[in-house]
């Protein structure tokens, strides 16, 4: 994303510019890292309820943290919305693209008499993750042919979760054009729509639709993936994809307890979900199948909540591993 903001002219590493995102957490901290490299500041707009372990690492790399109330997208203080507000105060504005969910405020204009004061001009980029198909396009460039050689081209099926579809579309196609008997799995939390979007050609029921609930955007232990609103980069993908698993915070927690025993793996809650989701895969394709996934969060960014027996307690979810010993001999 902030390689085609440059490319675009919308970004001018070194010149104080900074980017603004609203993320629940690792996107925030890719762009804090590769703005520290390139010479941006970052400015992170985040739920409040999210692990605070994200936001100590995001302080750590010199990002502003701001943390808002979890709300639906219709709300203007979601963080999402909040983040597109954060670039349109940082300075004059210019929108630079005909896709308003890009904003790059600019110059004024009598520094764009100067194409050397342009060029120097401080701006604010809202990344916009969700809307921007240069998050999708990372994964079809780079994560799918990545894929492709480490496995030879042998590969029948890829499984993914989804927040903001980025992942799962770039790389879903990338797969299937190399392999078209690919399939593509959907690895979806409790609380998430895209479960039956995929199952059943609806996100919910009318009286469950995003701003209409009064609960949090996505009810669930699991932080990363899962949403209740369809997203540019998920539309791109979304007929690629052959089927969808929900899995349950029980079975996500099991599996990510399970690993560390067994395997010596300390992951977070969505890559326990894609291990969950590509278990029940496993059981239906013929043996000697390969299923490729992605194990996108370490554990050290969930040990305040997902991995602390206390939280789950709290919350009402037990803590066996027997949920996947089960679903492995099943």
């Amino acid at each position: 994303m902030i390689e085609d903001a440059e490319a675009r002219g919308y970004l001018r590493p070194h010149t104080g510019s900074v980017l603004f995102e609203g993320t629940v957490g690792s996107t925030g901290i890719s762009l804090a890292t590769v703005g520290k490299a390139k010479g941006y500041e970052s400015h992170i707009i985040m739920p409040d309820d999210v692990a605070i372990d994200k936001v100590l690492i995001l302080e750590r790399l010199g990002a502003t943290v701001e943390r808002v109330r979890p709300a639906s997208i219709i709300d203007e203080n979601q963080f999402v919305n909040a983040a597109r507000r954060r670039a349109h105060e940082f300075g004059n504005i210019d929108i630079v693209s005909d896709d308003e969910e890009l904003v790059s405020t600019q110059a004024t204009e009598s520094e764009r008499r100067s194409r050397r004061s342009f060029d120097a001009a401080r701006r604010g980029f809202f990344a916009d993750q969700f809307e921007n198909e240069s998050n999708m396009m990372a994964h079809f460039e780079g994560t799918g042919p990545e894929i492709i050689r480490q496995t030879g081209g042998r590969y029948d099926a890829f499984v993914s979760g989804a927040g903001t579809g980025g992942t799962l579309s770039g790389t879903g196609r990338a797969l299937k054009m190399a392999n078209g008997e690919c399939k593509v799995i959907l690895a979806d939390p409790e609380g998430s729509g895209l479960f039956n979007r995929v199952k059943y050609g609806v996100m919910f029921a009318p009286q469950e639709s995003e701003g209409t609930k009064r609960r949090h955007q996505v009810d669930t232990i699991v932080e990363g993936i899962g949403i209740n609103r369809l997203t540019r980069n998920f539309e791109a993908g979304e007929r690629l994809i052959d089927d969808a698993y929900r899995i349950s915070d029980l079975e996500a927690v099991a599996m990510s307890r399970y690993l560390v025993d067994h395997d010596g793996l300390f992951l977070g809650s969505s890559s326990a979900c894609n291990l969950v989701a590509c278990v029940r895969l496993a059981k239906r394709l013929p043996k000697g199948s390969r299923i490729v996934t992605i194990l996108c969060d370490s554990g050290a960014r969930h040990q305040s909540k997902f991995w602390s027996d206390e939280y789950l307690a709290q919350h009402g979810i037990k803590v066996d591993v027997g949920i996947v010993e089960r679903l492995i001999k099943a």
